[in-house]
């Protein structure tokens, strides 16, 4: 299913990294904190006021509460707007 998003709106995939404490310890999934580090998988048109800055296959850094997450054909989602990004990964 492709998905499309409206306006200034942005969807992303977390990007899961495996967390390894100091010690070596490998941390399971619900041990850490959400990766707030995402690939950019569609972008909206954009409105009058706001062009959009990000392009698909960006990788973004985002707000740590930003968003709703879905989930589509069994994949975690998050949409959130434009303004929710802080940086793109270069």
């Amino acid at each position: 299913m492709k998905v499309r998003p409206l306006g200034d709106r942005i969807v992303i995939k977390r990007i899961e990294v495996e967390e390894t404490t100091k010690s070596g310890i490998v941390l399971p999934g619900a041990a850490k904190e959400k990766p707030q580090e995402a690939k950019v998988v569609a972008v909206g048109p954009g409105t009058a006021e706001i062009k959009m800055e990000v392009k698909e296959g960006d990788r973004v850094l985002f707000s740590k509460y930003a968003g709703n997450e879905v989930k589509l054909d069994g994949i975690d989602y998050t949409i959130l707007k434009q303004e929710d990004i802080l940086a793109v990964l270069e």
